[in-house]
C-alpha cells in the first residue's frame, strides 16, 4: 500500500514541516514506525523545549496521521510558530 506524497511546501508551520519531512525520510530509509515517531517527537521538543512529552507526542501523531496516513493538505492543529 503506497503513501500519498504531499509537497512539503503545502505545510505552513516550520515545526510541522520539519516533523513530517523527517518522518517520511526516516521511513523511506528503513526506520520502523515507532523509532521514526520517537525521533520526530524529539525533533519537535528541540524546537519547543517547553512542550511536555505528551503534548509533543499528540502533535506529532496528529501531523503524521493528517499528512502521511490520510494524505490531507489542509490546516492542522499545532504549534503557533511560522
Amino acid at each position: 500500500m503506497g503513501q500519498a506524497i504531499i509537497p512539503v511546501s503545502t505545510i505552513v508551520r516550520r515545526c510541522e514541516r520539519a516533523v513530517v519531512t523527517a518522518y517520511r525520510e526516516l521511513r523511506v530509509t528503513g526506520t520502523n514506525d515507532l523509532s521514526a515517531f520517537r525521533a520526530c517527537t524529539t525533533l519537535y521538543r528541540v524546537h519547543h523545549p517547553e512542550a511536555s512529552v505528551q503534548e509533543a507526542r499528540r502533535l506529532v501523531a496528529e501531523w503524521i496521521d493528517h499528512h502521511v496516513v490520510r494524505g490531507e493538505s489542509g490546516p492542522t492543529p499545532g504549534c503557533e510558530c511560522d
